[in-house]
C-alpha cells in the first residue's frame, strides 16, 4: 500500500511514502477567520486530494489522529465518506474520497466565486459540497473486498472524539470498530504539545506513534543546548554566591525610601514568576512530554537558584510551587483511576490541599524580602573606607 503526504514545502521522501508538493490554495474566506481560527487558513489544501487521480481511493487524515488498529477497509468506501461526530456536521479530520479532476476543478471554481462557507475552513466548505451526507447509509465494508459506489456515513469509531475517552478512561463505541481517535479540542492542547500530557492522558499515545515513525531528531539538539545552559546557570550561581550576597547586603537601610523598598519587593516577585515562566517558553513545543516536563522542572530549578541567592530567599518557599507541580504531574499521570470523574475529583482535592502551602510560601517570601531590606549592612559600599578592626588597632 502506498501512503501519500501532501505538504506545503520541501520534504524528502521516506520509505513507503510519496511526497506531493503543492502550492497553497488561496483561501477566499481568510477575512472571516479571526483569532485562533486563523490556524485554518491553509486547510483548504486538503482539496488537492481529489487531484490524486493515480489512485482509486484516498483516505485523508489530520495529524491529530491516533490509529488503534488497521483500517484498510476504508479504501472500500465510495466516492465520499466521512464521520459525524456532532449531530449536524461531519468532521473532516478523516474522510475517504475517490479522486476526480472534474470534482477538483469544480471545487476550485467554487473557491473562485466564493461559495458560502460556514466556518471559512475546509470543514465548512466540504459540508457545503456534500450537504445531504447525513441522509446517506452507514458504511459497512463488503466482506469480499469490493469497492462501493456513492456516498456514505462512516461509523463514529473512525473518528472517536478524545473528549469521550476522558469520562471513563476507556473506549466503548458500540457502532462500528473503535479504530481512530481524533483531538478536536482547544488548539493549545493538541497532542503534539508536550504540556498537553498528563492533562490529557492520550497525548502520550500520540507521541509513542511519533517516536516509532519520525523520532525527535529536530528537537534533541535544542534540548541539549538548554540542558547545558541550565547546568551553566547553576554552576555560575554557585560560584558567584558570595558576591551576590554582598550586593544584597551592601545598602544603607536608613537611606532607602518606601518606593525603593517596594520596587525591590516587586523585583523579587517578578524574578520568581520569570523563573517559572521562562523555561516553559524556551522548550520546543513538540518535544516528547517526558522530556518536556523534565526540562521544564530542571529549568525552573536553575532559575530559582538565581532568585534564591540574589534576594536571599528561603529555598523551600521559592520551590513550593515547583514541588506542587511535581505532585500534580504524579496525580494526573496516575494510571489506575476507575474513571475520568474520579481523576478530576482527585486533582481538585490535591489542588485544594496544596493551596494553603502555596499561600504560606508567598507570605514567607514577602517576609524574607522585608527582612532583607531591614537587615543592617555587613559590607561596606564600594569606595568606602574599610572599618578599623581590633587587629589593626594593635599596629
Amino acid at each position: 500500500m502506498t501512503f501519500l503526504m501532501v505538504v506545503n514545502g520541501n520534504r524528502r521522501e521516506e520509505d513507503g511514502m510519496r511526497v506531493v508538493v503543492v502550492e497553497n490554495l488561496k483561501n477566499p474566506y481568510e477575512g472571516n477567520l479571526g483569532g485562533m481560527n486563523r490556524r485554518f487558513k491553509l486547510t483548504l489544501n486538503k482539496l488537492y486530494a481529489w487531484s490524486l487521480v493515480d489512485y482509486e481511493r484516498v483516505v485523508m487524515i489530520d495529524s491529530d489522529n491516533i490509529f488503534l488498529q488497521n483500517t484498510d477497509e476504508l479504501f472500500q468506501c465510495g466516492q465520499f465518506c466521512a464521520v459525524f461526530i456532532n449531530p449536524c456536521y461531519f468532521h473532516t479530520g478523516l474522510f475517504v474520497l475517490q479522486p476526480s479532476m472534474d470534482v477538483f476543478n469544480g471545487m476550485l471554481h467554487d473557491l473562485e466565486i466564493g461559495r458560502d462557507n460556514s466556518d471559512g475552513a475546509d470543514q465548512g466548505f466540504l459540508v457545503g459540497c456534500y450537504p445531504d451526507l447525513l441522509d446517506k447509509p452507514l458504511f459497512h465494508p463488503p466482506e469480499n473486498g469490493t469497492k462501493l459506489n456513492g456516498t456514505y456515513r462512516l461509523p463514529l469509531g473512525y473518528q472517536m472524539d478524545a473528549s469521550y475517552y476522558y469520562l471513563k478512561l476507556h473506549w466503548h463505541v458500540p457502532c462500528g470498530p473503535n479504530s481512530v481517535i481524533t483531538f478536536p479540542s482547544a488548539p493549545w492542547f493538541k497532542p503534539w504539545y508536550w504540556w498537553s500530557w498528563p492533562i490529557l492522558p492520550l497525548g502520550l499515545s500520540w507521541h509513542k506513534q511519533r517516536w516509532d515513525d519520525l523520532g525527535y531528531a529536530a528537537e534533541i539538539p535544542v534540548v541539549l543546548m538548554e540542558l547545558l545552559m541550565y547546568i551553566t546557570i547553576i554552576a555560575v550561581t554557585r560560584l558567584a554566591r558570595p558576591q551576590m550576597t554582598k550586593l544584597c547586603y551592601n545598602r544603607r537601610p536608613e537611606k532607602q525610601g518606601a518606593l525603593l523598598q517596594w520596587l525591590i519587593k516587586l523585583a523579587g516577585i517578578v524574578a520568581m514568576v520569570a523563573a517559572y515562566a521562562i523555561p516553559f517558553f524556551v522548550i520546543p513545543c513538540t518535544v516528547h512530554p517526558i522530556m518536556g516536563w523534565s526540562m521544564y522542572l530542571f529549568g525552573v530549578l536553575a532559575f530559582s537558584t538565581v532568585v534564591i541567592n540574589a534576594f536571599l530567599l528561603p529555598p523551600l518557599a521559592v520551590l513550593t510551587a515547583w514541588l506542587g507541580i511535581v505532585g500534580m504531574l504524579f496525580v494526573m499521570a496516575f494510571p489506575w483511576y476507575h474513571d475520568g470523574i474520579a481523576r478530576i475529583l482527585v486533582v481538585v482535592a490535591y489542588a485544594f490541599c496544596s493551596a494553603p502551602f502555596l499561600w504560606a510560601s508567598i507570605v514567607r517570601v514577602m517576609d524574607s524580602l522585608q527582612t532583607m531590606l531591614e537587615r543592617d549592612p555587613h559590607f561596606p559600599r564600594l569606595g568606602d573606607p574599610a572599618p578599623e578592626t581590633e587587629f589593626s588597632k594593635l599596629y
